[in-house]
């Protein structure tokens, strides 16, 4: 291996080094969204947006915007914000228990998986809306134990609907 060779394969791997040591391009997302979930490297959790959150979850590098959030708590008009900062955006409302049905769980399926491997924020009011599909999505249709999914939706913000959430994966699908 030549001199440049081995300079260039450095600087090639410092350059891997400060992506895996700064995944947000410099943001701290955690002391700008409240609540603020990080399960891995590439999925972001956290509560309502506004204009500022939507811009620096754009400055972090995030591809995808999922809100689960129904229209009438929202204070902004986040899908075009969200675009303007040149992010998808999809729209998947869930009001609170009574939405956690199978359809609405395989749409947010869907949507996670045509964005497989890319920054994705999801967020609802609290993180809570997401923790719970994210725990019936492992449990109904990854078929993982109780145990398992109801852990992947508390690392995903899961709270106050951890009893409904149980109760519902009880229900073989």
């Amino acid at each position: 291996m030549t001199l440049q060779n081995l300079d260039s394969k450095s600087s090639e791997t410092h350059t891997n080094q400060s992506v895996e040591n700064d995944p947000d391009n410099g943001v701290d997302l955690s002391v700008i969204l409240e609540p603020y979930f990080r399960p891995d490297t590439n999925t972001i959790v956290c509560g309502a947006l506004d204009e500022e959150k939507v811009t620096a979850l754009a400055k972090a590098g995030v591809d995808l915007v999922i809100n689960l959030q129904p229209d009438d708590e929202l204070s902004f008009d986040e899908a075009a914000a969200v675009e303007r900062a040149n992010m998808h955006y999809e729209h998947l409302p869930i009001s609170g228990a009574v939405e956690l049905k199978q359809l609405k769980i395989l749409a947010f399926d869907s949507v996670l998986r045509q964005y497989h491997n890319k920054k994705i924020a999801m967020h609802c009011g609290s993180g809570n809306r997401v923790g719970a599909a994210i725990a019936l999505r492992a449990g109904w249709l990854r078929g993982r134990k109780m145990d398992t999914a109801m852990e992947r939706g508390r690392s995903h913000g899961l709270t106050k609907l951890e009893q409904e959430v149980h109760n519902r994966l009880l229900v073989p699908r």
